[in-house]
């Protein structure tokens, strides 16, 4: 629509923009020339078989990694690359397969593991227990009691966990590293269920996963991976699973995938 002065408005730039990015591990090119967009609301699937650079480049978002070329833009400026801990800062939260939770520490404190809430030296208790259930809730969680120790929960439960300690920094996109592997189907179902919440936050979500089924269920868009490059895009309902096959085992070929903001 036409602002005032008649000049046509310029649409928002995407929430995460990877414009070619590149990263070599000594002689193994782990990305060449990769771009991924993902915007506000929309939860992106990255997919590809084993050694396709997924992990990297969730790693590279994170902050974990830093590119050897290429840049990486959040909401149209650059992102900082120097550490998980400027990645975070900038609103970029990150669950890797480790979850790195602490199975003696109750469901509260690891929820605000590395960043309790005090003042002075006192612990504000009951603001991150507030706090927490609040977050829990925000994802869909059912967990009994914010008190248990994260030991004695489930497999999707833990994954509730780490998943709901990335809203303490009021993050604008989470990264999830496989977070339905080696899941038992009821498992699987509950965290389907917190990345579709986490989408109704208005976050942008980046879903790594080699399972098609779970892709297909709360995926908006389909990107794939083979060794290090962009080998096609998909709408997730609407994507055939036969062509996404292909392009997951080179099958089909894409040169290079050119993708509007």
């Amino acid at each position: 629509m036409p602002n005032p002065e008649g000049a046509p408005s310029v649409p928002s730039a995407p929430l995460l923009e990877i414009r070619g990015v590149s990263k070599s591990f000594h002689a193994v090119e782990a990305l060449v020339d990769v771009d991924l967009v993902v915007h506000r609301r929309e939860v992106v699937a990255l997919v590809g078989d084993n050694a396709a650079g997924k992990s990297t480049l969730a790693r590279i978002i994170s902050g974990v990694y830093v590119p050897d070329a290429g840049e990486v833009l959040l909401d149209g400026a650059p992102a900082a690359s120097a550490s998980p801990a400027a990645a975070y800062k900038q609103g970029v939260a990150s669950v890797f397969q480790e979850l790195a939770l602490c199975d003696n520490l109750s469901v509260v404190a690891n929820i605000f593991l590395g960043h309790e809430l005090s003042s002075g030296s006192i612990l504000r208790e009951e603001t991150m227990e507030s706090l927490a259930r609040g977050y829990l809730s925000q994802v869909g969680g059912r967990i009994p009691s914010i008190h248990t120790s994260v030991a004695n929960l489930s497999a999707g439960q833990r994954q509730c966990v780490a998943i709901a300690r990335t809203l303490v920094g009021n993050p604008r996109l989470v990264v999830l590293d496989e977070p339905t592997a080696s899941l038992s189907v009821a498992s699987t179902a509950e965290v389907l269920g917190y990345i579709e919440h986490l989408r109704s936050l208005d976050l942008g979500v980046i879903f790594i996963s080699h399972n098609l089924t779970d892709v297909r269920a709360v995926a908006d868009r389909i990107e794939v991976l083979r060794h290090g490059r962009n080998n096609g895009t998909f709408d997730a309902r609407t994507g055939r699973y036969e062509d996404i096959i292909a392009a997951m085992t080179g099958a089909t070929h894409v040169r290079k995938v050119t993708r509007a903001g």
